[in-house]
């Protein structure tokens, strides 16, 4: 098992690339805490638990900085330890310049604030145990120009410099940084999208595989699975670095 008895934190938990993630680490023997304003984390959770695995729940806001501190004591209080963060959850405001300040400071205060907070909290915690790994989700979004995605793509963007920052800062301590960085991938957030669009999903898929090298959309257990590479010992010299999990896309 390549996480055996190791504690991670996967933010964004309830759907999509993090509950993959979770489950994931869960099956290489992580003990998990999974984060998210959703409800339905727990529902993961008893999954993870009914599998074999081991897993708790905590429903936590992020961009709150007492839900984060209350979060990441509740997984070193039960597991005596924090060896892995990524940081998964994301808010998915896809607007241009008819962005109002309100989208500007929602797409913010998840997509950096929310990183940045659980990356201090969970990053103190693992200074105390020698080291740990700390995975950012960035995007293929980051580095290309979207129509209308001007908020979405400038948090992204901020969080491959600040993957940057944050593995210069804790270099010192031992804790890796890294970001993946997801081309198109079927999630609930897709979903959302194709709704908001109107589109439907062979629409989706045939206006966008294209895009990728390998001409299909991607899973969410495929960029799971390069997070969990990043956050392994198998990654050890690896840190400050954007991973690309896109099929091609940005080579287009």
């Amino acid at each position: 098992m390549r996480l055996k008895d190791k504690v991670a934190i996967i933010t964004g938990a309830a759907a999509g690339i993090g509950k993959a993630s979770a489950e994931l680490f869960a099956e290489e023997g992580a003990r998990v805490a999974l984060l998210d304003t959703q409800p339905s984390g727990e529902e993961v959770a008893g999954q993870i638990r009914r599998a074999g695995g081991n897993a708790l729940f905590v429903q936590a806001d992020v961009s709150r900085e007492k839900d984060v501190q209350r979060a990441v004591r509740t997984a070193e209080d039960t597991y005596g330890r924090v060896d892995i963060l990524v940081n998964n959850a994301a808010a998915f405001v896809l607007k241009g310049l008819e962005a109002t300040p309100q989208d500007w400071h929602r797409a913010v205060d998840v997509n950096m604030i929310g990183a940045a907070l659980c990356s201090r909290y969970a990053s103190e915690v693992m200074k105390k145990n020698g080291g740990g790994s700390i995975v950012n989700l960035a995007s293929i979004s980051s580095f290309i120009a979207q129509p209308g995605f001007l908020t979405y793509s400038a948090t992204k963007a901020a969080l491959v410099n600040m993957t940057r920052c944050m593995a210069m800062d804790l270099a010192p301590y031992n804790v890796r940084v890294n970001c993946v960085c997801p081309g198109t991938i079927r999630t609930s957030a897709t979903e959302r999208h194709m709704s908001k669009t109107g589109m439907t999903e062979d629409e989706f898929v045939a206006r966008n595989a294209p895009l990728h090298l390998l001409n299909r959309i991607g899973q969410p257990r495929e960029v799971a699975y390069a997070i969990l590479f990043l956050a392994s010992d198998e990654a050890s010299f690896i840190t400050a670095t954007p991973l690309m999990v896109d099929g091609g896309y940005i080579a287009k």
